[in-house]
């Protein structure tokens, strides 16, 4: 009966302790949420907008870097903290584009310059280089 009792107590009162879930998780898990709300966090220090930051970090979780994002928002304001201007970019990465499509150029300044699908797709084959035969 007193073994009952004290089983039921330590329920009861583990029941209501916080770090239950904490303790049950996964630590990688725990590290890649941490990891996230710290990129939301330097995110807004460097007066990127959320949105930005999602493009930038795409495998992060969004949630997380949203609460990183709010709280360092909400800090910065408490503290009259002023963000400091991001210099880095994450170099854009081309999507596949269609024979005969045009590309426009960040680096041209609204001029527009068309690919040759073409000339830039090389096969599998002439990636290695082949002995010439002689």
């Amino acid at each position: 009966m007193i073994t009952r009792t004290l089983l039921l107590s330590m329920t009861l009162l583990l029941g209501g302790c916080d770090l239950i879930d904490q303790l049950l998780a996964d630590p990688k898990a725990i590290q890649k949420e941490a990891d996230s709300k710290a990129i939301g966090s330097a995110c807004r220090h460097g007066l990127r907008s959320i949105e930005d930051c999602y493009l930038l970090n795409d495998k992060a979780s969004k949630a997380a870097i949203f609460n990183g994002w709010k709280e360092m928002d909400q800090y910065m304001r408490e503290n009259k903290i002023e963000g400091v201007e991001s210099k880095v970019t994450k170099a854009e990465i081309p999507g596949p584009v269609a024979e005969g499509e045009q590309v426009v150029s960040e680096s041209t300044k609204g001029k527009k310059e068309s690919t040759d699908t073409k000339s830039k797709a090389k096969p599998k084959s002439a990636e290695k280089a082949e002995p010439a035969a002689h």
